[in-house]
């Protein structure tokens, strides 16, 4: 075969392995309210 035929089977092949990957999964952060600390007159 030509190296332009290998050349477009290659990159087909990859094109396909890389459609059929699963996608990454995103992470899910949960942000809680940060809450103040209690005012006391110590001074």
């Amino acid at each position: 075969m030509s190296k332009t035929i290998k050349s477009i089977l290659a990159i087909g092949l990859v094109a396909i392995v890389a459609a059929c990957a699963q996608p990454a999964e995103e992470e899910f952060v949960v942000v809680e309210p940060v809450q103040p600390e209690p005012v006391t007159s110590k001074y």
